[in-house]
């Protein structure tokens, strides 16, 4: 991963990459990270799995982007100027595509509002005497325990 992350920063923003670039499976809903405190940069395994080589690529220039402007103390965050141009100068992903959802997991409790029949999938129980539905705020009930996420319809 880092000969791959260097070949791309010494080609597109001509400037060497000189820390760790490694795959971080922990990662879910973004496509990678740049951490300031070791200049490291981690990547999402499965966006090569389901996306491919394209948008990784995309996705490594984005996080480049970051590297570079912090180290030449630049406004490397998301709102910046300098990071939107210099994104746009090199072709980057400014968004990670969706991931898609993980395999069918086992949800803990499952609360349904009985006014409106939202369903709440929680890991954690709640104390259903302080929390209520979003949507009408009536009081939520416990319906089921250790329910597969595929069997819970929206």
């Amino acid at each position: 991963m880092t000969a791959l992350v260097r070949s791309v920063s010494t080609e597109t923003f001509h400037r060497p990459f000189t820390h760790q670039a490694l795959y971080n499976r922990r990662l879910r809903t973004t496509g990678g990270r740049y951490r300031l405190r070791d200049h490291n940069i981690e990547i999402n395994p499965h966006l090569l799995q389901y996306y491919g080589l394209p948008e990784l690529l995309g996705v490594i220039k984005h996080e480049l982007c970051h590297y570079h402007l912090h180290l030449l103390h630049g406004g490397y965050q998301h709102k910046d100027a300098d990071f939107k141009k210099l994104l746009a100068a090199t072709g980057g992903s400014r968004f990670a595509p969706p991931m898609p959802p993980r395999e069918d997991r086992t949800v803990n409790y499952l609360y349904i509002c009985p006014q409106c029949q939202a369903k709440y999938p929680r890991q954690r129980r709640i104390d259903t005497r302080r929390f209520v539905c979003g949507r009408c705020h009536h009081r939520l009930e416990l319906v089921g325990l250790d329910v597969k996420m595929s069997q819970i319809s929206a």
